[in-house]
């Protein structure tokens, strides 16, 4: 009985780390919905993997990852090929007044 009580002890730690690690800033997430958008599996994956890359090796503000959760819901593969949906996703830039 007490091997069993002593369990939940060690297993809390470890569930903490496993979503922690799983964790993503919204620019990453906003990244890979931009994956989804791709034309085949396979380049799809290829961005994927490149995302990953990216983000392992660059950080993110606290602006920026704002930003990107806020363009989260606006960013549709639908309109990635417009203006609009260029704008909507991040991938381009409004002019300087």
């Amino acid at each position: 009985m007490p091997a069993l009580r002593m369990r939940p002890r060690f297993l809390a730690p470890l569930l903490a780390l496993a979503l922690l690690g799983g964790c993503k800033d919204n620019c990453r997430n906003l990244a890979e919905q931009l994956c989804q958008c791709a034309a085949n599996t396979n380049d799809k994956n290829n961005c994927l993997q490149g995302v990953s890359t990216r983000a392992s090796n660059t950080s993110v503000s606290s602006d920026q990852n704002t930003y990107c959760g806020e363009l989260q819901p606006l960013c549709d593969c639908h309109t990635v090929n417009t203006v609009a949906g260029k704008y909507a996703c991040g991938l381009a830039r409004l002019p300087i007044p």
